[in-house]
């Protein structure tokens, strides 16, 4: 199926002859990108797909809100994170290396959806020892590749936040995984 822009697709989503099959291909169009983003977050597949179907609940249940003032990606972005950061704050374990340690590893390379070998093992680890935010940016920016605008506008802060907690995140796992090899 060939993918529409966001000038095609709103107002085909705000209009109810042709919303529900608007919102079809804005499923399809996502689905993917917002669960990888999910899954680094929360690591569990289970939590990743309860996020991503609710995350898509709240966005075709507020299709009426959205304004428009920003991309169809960025305001779908918003809503998964705050169902990933929701649902570690409940949880209150965040994931440190303590837990990594004893932990993690046995489950990435038990885990079907993961490639368990060494060094994307030893990725991840790096990538779960950063704090929360640098966490999330990094992921962002690294492997969905997202303009620091995008970063800034969806977490809120500004673009120069965004690129030094990029920046910092970047030495943090170069010096992990110097550490480790």
């Amino acid at each position: 199926m060939r993918h529409r822009d966001d000038k095609v697709l709103i107002p085909l989503l705000k209009d109810p002859a042709t919303r529900r099959e608007a919102f079809e291909e804005l499923v399809e169009m996502y689905s993917s990108r917002l669960y990888w983003l999910i899954r680094r977050m929360v690591i569990s597949h289970e939590d990743t797909n309860d996020i991503l179907q609710d995350t898509f609940v709240q966005a075709w249940m507020n299709l009426h809100q959205f304004r428009a003032d920003s991309k169809l990606s960025t305001w779908l972005f918003k809503i998964a994170i705050n169902g990933a950061l929701n649902l570690l704050n409940h949880r209150q374990e965040l994931i440190t290396i303590d837990h990594l340690d004893m932990d993690f590893t046995n489950y990435l390379e038990s885990d079907p959806y993961f490639d368990g070998e060494g060094t994307a093992i030893v990725l991840q680890k790096a990538i779960l020892s950063l704090p929360e935010k640098q966490r999330l940016i990094f992921n962002m920016r690294y492997f969905e590749d997202m303009k620091y605008e995008d970063i800034s506008e969806i977490l809120n802060i500004s673009v120069g936040a965004v690129k030094s907690s990029f920046h910092i995140a970047t030495e943090k796992i170069k010096a992990y995984i110097q550490i480790k090899y």
